[in-house]
């Protein structure tokens, strides 16, 4: 198994030429060329930092979230790198039901996670099976919506990737209800407003329609406080950020404020 090392998703051997992943037009190949890595090479210079972000939920590293709840957890968005001692904290929390990624730049080396879990199941959105660069037996594909626990479940949204997904954790911001996103709803760095991206590093924008779909369809949820990659945060009234982002998005997609340009 290897590692690329500018997604971090996890490849078998012999891995191809070129990371399909970042060969694609949302993500890219550096100017200096592909390159994989071995668990071994980024042990050297490599370590986890976890923090307690809430009561029940901790982040790992830049992207990945382990909500833990009384029936087990879900490691969420799992990151390219693990080691002895990121798993002992995982475990320390409890048993962990599911592995899930909210798109496949976030798969991360998910199976390798899984192994060293003990072959939890890692939940791949049926639609984006084919941007697995590992299978194994512990792949289990989902569409629509999945269950995890009781008060935990994934949502499918489309979006950046048809099988985007986001976490919805009803025990979260004290009982409020927290959701744990990927790139189809990205908290953006002011923490009051969210964005609807084909591709952020290419800038390619989603549709206003896309927008506006994604955020009625997860209205019919109930949060407060969104949780998105590399520690942005929506801390509160996150719902009517959703709502309003998603029409502002709109907006400036059909032209309504061309004549500020």
């Amino acid at each position: 198994m290897l590692v690329c090392a500018t997604c971090a998703v996890e490849y078998e051997e012999p891995t191809p030429a070129v990371c399909p992943i970042c060969d694609d037009e949302r993500q890219y190949v550096p100017a200096s060329g592909q390159r994989w890595l071995t668990l071994d090479e980024l042990a050297r210079d490599h370590h986890i930092k976890w923090k307690e972000n809430e009561p029940g939920l901790i982040g790992i590293g830049q992207t990945a979230q382990l909500v833990a709840t009384p029936a087990g957890s879900l490691l969420w968005d799992p990151v390219g790198y693990v080691d002895d001692k990121a798993v002992d904290v995982v475990l320390g929390r409890g048993p962990v039901l599911a592995i899930a990624a909210s798109h496949p730049h976030m798969f991360g080396v998910q199976l390798e996670w899984s192994h060293r879990l003990g072959g939890v199941p890692v939940l791949v959105a049926d639609t984006d099976r084919g941007w697995l660069g590992r299978t194994a037996a512990a792949v289990e594909f989902w569409s629509g919506s999945r269950t995890v626990a009781e008060g935990l479940t994934l949502h499918q949204t489309g979006g950046h990737f048809p099988g985007s997904a986001v976490a919805h954790w009803d025990g979260g911001a004290n009982g409020k209800g927290v959701l744990l996103t990927g790139d189809s709803v990205f908290p953006n760095p002011n923490r009051r407003s969210i964005a609807f991206m084909r591709s952020y590093p290419n800038l390619i924008p989603l549709s206003g329609a896309v927008a506006l779909r994604i955020a009625e369809q997860l209205g019919v949820l109930e949060f407060d406080r969104i949780y998105g990659n590399f520690n942005n945060v929506i801390a509160s009234e996150a719902k009517t950020v959703l709502r309003d982002s998603a029409q502002r998005h709109a907006a400036w997609a059909r032209g309504d404020f061309d004549h500020l340009t």
